[in-house]
């Protein structure tokens, strides 16, 4: 009879447990509060956001978030490349670190929600957990990325990607990024030691805005992203002969703005030539020498291209090019193609979180759907030493890097919930 009766107890204890994880849910308003708490480090009088890594707002942000993980009974630290660590111990101590968090640096007048919308979510992930004195057998931990916004600094530095090149690079605070770590903490001497080997992690997870309209469009709640794409940058230049505007016939004529600008519409033409979501763009122009009066001699124009997939990026490359090289033919002028520095591989999530990343979803009675990022985040170096899966939420309008960006309350507690009930899963399933 006793042994009947303990036996009971468990069950009903288990049961209980099961019950309370299926139910389990963030504070919504406790989520849009802390954001909007974030959105104050920085604000200006005009009403504009300054929060640009580096800079005295982008540090007292960071002072605040370290406040409100310690509040949480993390161990937090900061290691040598400036990232913000907040540590929860697991039951089980042998087993590796379930990951996840985002960024809280800014553009330049960016707005309230780009990072920060994950960033505050693993924080309310921590403190419903805490309220609720549920203990995961891997340990958590929180990780607020540095310098996001200014090359992905803190998770190349993880990843063990960042060049002692980069430290040079200088953003608009007036800080070169070697300055930058070591006004938040860190130390460019010993950034190698941030570096983590692949096994280090059980699992990497990001929540983040979309920062694009389709989620918004589609009414749909959850993206569960299938990568993001890998990106190169080129500089093509074209070669004319710079002439008086006024007596230089129309046939006569070697003008390379003419030249380039049938380019730039033959860049749109080939991107939309090929089946798939990759993406053509030319986003800057200069032309040679500028004067009203002149025929331009020289234009140099930008060329981006991203996708999933590097063999479909060098597709479209080629086939851009060869049209450029006809374009610049007919045109009587030469063209260059000099590729740039400013590339990034294409990232794959793992498969299963996203399938985890789909039954929470489904579960919580969330619409979906797979889609790529075209935007780049710390999850894609941190995707090359742990699996990792990546939420969207919507983005009202698709409009992001600007102070008009938005995702509602309800948006961001959805995708809250679904980081909350992934991590849980991949707590009971992964080693």
């Amino acid at each position: 009879m006793v042994t009947r009766l303990v036996s009971l107890l468990i069950f009903f204890s288990l049961s209980t447990i099961v019950a309370q994880k299926s139910k389990l849910s963030i504070n919504q308003d406790r989520l849009e509060t802390r954001i909007f708490e974030l959105a104050k480090f920085g604000l200006q009088e005009n009403g504009e956001t300054e929060r640009v890594a580096f800079s005295d707002a982008d540090i007292e942000a960071r002072n605040w978030v370290i406040l409100t993980l310690k509040a949480q009974g993390l161990q937090v630290s900061v290691d040598y490349a400036g990232n913000i660590i907040g540590h929860r111990k697991g039951q089980d101590a042998t087993k590796k670190v379930i990951s996840f968090g985002s960024h809280i640096d800014r553009v330049p007048n960016g707005g309230n929600y780009d990072g920060c919308v994950g960033s505050m979510a693993s924080l309310e992930v921590i403190e419903t957990l805490n309220e609720n004195n549920l203990k995961t057998k891997h340990p958590l931990e929180i990780i607020i990325f540095s310098n996001e916004e200014g090359g992905v600094m803190g998770s190349r530095a993880m990843s063990g990607h960042l060049s002692t090149k980069a430290f040079k690079v200088v953003n608009t605070t007036g800080f070169s990024m070697g300055e930058g770590i070591m006004r938040l903490g860190g130390d460019t001497t010993q950034i190698a030691k941030v570096a983590r080997k692949k096994d280090d992690m059980a699992a990497f997870l990001e929540l983040h805005i979309e920062q694009g309209g389709i989620l918004d469009k589609e009414n749909l709640n959850i993206g569960i992203v299938e990568g993001i794409v890998g990106l190169k940058w080129w500089d093509v230049v074209f070669t004319g002969f710079g002439n008086h505007a006024g007596t230089t016939p129309m046939n006569a004529r070697q003008d390379a703005l003419l030249a380039a600008a049938k380019f730039i519409v033959a860049v749109n033409e080939i991107t939309n030539s090929f089946n798939g979501s990759q993406v053509g763009t030319v986003g800057r122009i200069k032309a040679e020498p500028g004067a009203p009066n002149v025929i331009p001699g020289k234009v140099i124009t930008s060329l981006e291209i991203r996708d999933l997939s590097s063999d479909v990026i060098e597709k479209v490359f080629q086939a851009i090019k060869a049209k450029g090289e006809v374009i610049a033919a007919a045109s009587n002028v030469n063209i260059e193609f000099l590729p740039l520095d400013t590339t990034a591989e294409p990232a794959l999530t793992a498969v299963e979180i996203q399938k985890e990343i789909e039954i929470a979803a489904s579960k919580l009675g969330y619409t979906f759907k797979y889609m790529p990022s075209g935007a780049g985040h710390d999850a894609q170096d941190i995707a090359t030493i742990a699996p990792t899966g990546m939420i969207f939420v919507p983005s009202k309008d698709g409009i992001s890097h600007s102070p008009k960006e938005f995702t509602s309350a309800k948006d961001m507690a959805n995708g809250a919930n679904v980081l909350l009930h992934t991590i849980l899963a991949l707590d009971k399933k992964l080693d």
